[in-house]
This record gives structure tokens, C-alpha cells and sequence, in this order.
């Protein structure tokens, strides 16, 4: 009986170890997201999956997309003071035009019904060799 009680115990405090190793690990990868990302140069615009435009998070912009077989759909993007956002949408959930400004490399917002996706990326960078031998 002692030595079921100490199994528990020994159970409980491996389970804890792991609860406190997995958030402790979010948490870290939280930090990393928001904190060290470096910002992106400019958005990516693709619709149903073709590249549709690609412009400068240096420049303020607004421009309407229209998507579908007799565009139908509509979503209007902006970029404004580095960042970009979706203003409108005629999407019936509206998640996309909800979703946070992006400006880090990497982020992007997704209005799936519209099949529109607008990802932040980093410009190419001539002074750096692609192979190094």
C-alpha cells in the first residue's frame, strides 16, 4: 500500500515537471515571435494561390482585390505607417478583416472563403553571395 502511495506521488510530480517544461516552453516561443522577428519590407498579395501584387510596407496603400469566377469577392488591404491590414471583406465570417495589423517577417492574414493571403516578406539582398564554396 506505502509503495502505491509512493508511485502516485512519484506520477504527480513527473506530470507537473512536464506541465510546467511544456508551458515554460511557450512561453519562450512567445518571446521569440513577438520580440525578436525582424520586420518584413513588404507584403505578398496572392489570390487562389497566383501572386497578385507584392508592395512596400514603406508606402501607404490602398488597394481593393476582387477574386472568384465573376469576382464576386471582394477585400480591400491597406498598408499604412509600416503596417498592413485588411479593411474590408465580403467574406461571411469577417476573421480577415478582425485580424491584427502585421509588420514582422513571416505574419500573414488569411481570408480563406476569399482565398486571398497576404504574407510580409523580406526584399533580397544583393550584397551577399547564394553560394558559398
Amino acid at each position: 500500500m506505502n509503495n502505491k502511495k509512493s508511485a502516485k506521488k512519484h506520477s504527480l510530480r513527473n506530470d507537473i515537471i512536464l506541465i510546467t517544461a511544456v508551458i515554460l516552453a511557450a512561453v519562450i516561443g512567445l518571446i521569440y515571435l513577438n520580440f525578436f522577428r525582424s520586420p518584413g519590407d513588404s507584403v505578398t498579395v496572392t489570390v487562389d494561390g497566383e501572386v497578385y501584387g507584392v508592395y512596400p510596407l514603406s508606402r501607404d496603400i490602398c488597394e481593393d482585390i476582387y477574386s472568384g469566377s465573376n469576382n464576386e469577392n471582394h477585400n480591400r488591404f491597406v498598408i499604412k505607417d509600416g503596417k498592413a491590414f485588411m479593411e474590408t471583406a465580403t467574406c461571411p465570417d469577417g476573421i480577415c478583416v478582425g485580424h491584427k495589423s502585421i509588420f514582422r517577417n513571416g505574419e500573414s492574414i488569411v481570408c480563406l472563403p476569399n482565398r486571398v493571403v497576404i504574407t510580409v516578406t523580406l526584399g533580397e539582398k544583393t550584397d551577399s553571395p547564394d553560394v558559398i564554396i
